[in-house]
C-alpha cells in the first residue's frame, strides 16, 4: 500500500524519469485562479467531479496539494463513466483503497511533462505508482494506445494538468 507519506517520499526522490525530447508545442491557453493547485483546479471544474471524489476517497488530496511538481493526466467524468458498470463504485469502497491509490497514482508523473515534450515523439514515462505509460505524440497525443489527450498544459501552482478521455488502468 502506498500511503500519503510514502507517496511524498517517492515523489521527492524521483526525477522526471523518462523525458521525451521537445519537438512542437500543442497550442493551449488555460485560465484559472492565480496560485490554484492541481486539486483546486480540478475541484473548480464540474468535468472532474468523479476524479476529485476518487482523490478524496484515496486520501491523496494533501499530497496533490503539496509542492510537487506533478503532471496529472486527468480523466474526465465521461472517461470514468465509460468504465465497465460498477468499476468506480467498487474502487471507491474503503476496502479497495489500495487499488484506488494504484489507479490514481498511475495518472501522476513525479515532475513536469509539458505537451511540447510529448508532441511528435513516442516513449515511456514513469508514473508515481512505479509503472510506465506509453506515449505516442505523432498524431495528437495518445496514452497506452487508447486515451487521447484532449487539453494540455493547464498550469497549476504545483504542476500541470493534461486532460484525457479514458481512465488509465495499471497492469
Amino acid at each position: 500500500m502506498i500511503n500519503r507519506r510514502k507517496l511524498l517520499a517517492f515523489t521527492a526522490g524521483a526525477g522526471a524519469a523518462t523525458v521525451l525530447a521537445p519537438v512542437a508545442a500543442l497550442a493551449s491557453s488555460r485560465h484559472h485562479r492565480r496560485g490554484a493547485d492541481i486539486v483546486d483546479i480540478a475541484a473548480g471544474n464540474d468535468d472532474f467531479s468523479t476524479l476529485v471524489a476518487a482523490v478524496q476517497a484515496a486520501g491523496l488530496v494533501d499530497t496533490l496539494k503539496g509542492a510537487g511538481p506533478f503532471t496529472v493526466f486527468a480523466p474526465t467524468n465521461a472517461a470514468f463513466d465509460a468504465l465497465p458498470h460498477g468499476t468506480v463504485e467498487h474502487l471507491l469502497r474503503p476496502e479497495n483503497s489500495d487499488a484506488l491509490v494504484n489507479v490514481l497514482t498511475y495518472h501522476v508523473v513525479p515532475g513536469i511533462i509539458r505537451a511540447d515534450m510529448l508532441t511528435g515523439r513516442r516513449g515511456r514515462v514513469a508514473m508515481v505508482n512505479g509503472q510506465f505509460i506509453r506515449v505516442d505524440g505523432r498524431h495528437g497525443v495518445r496514452i497506452n494506445g487508447s486515451a487521447n489527450v484532449t487539453a494540455t498544459d493547464i498550469q497549476a501552482s504545483n504542476g500541470l494538468i493534461h486532460v484525457i478521455d479514458k481512465v488509465l488502468l495499471p497492469s
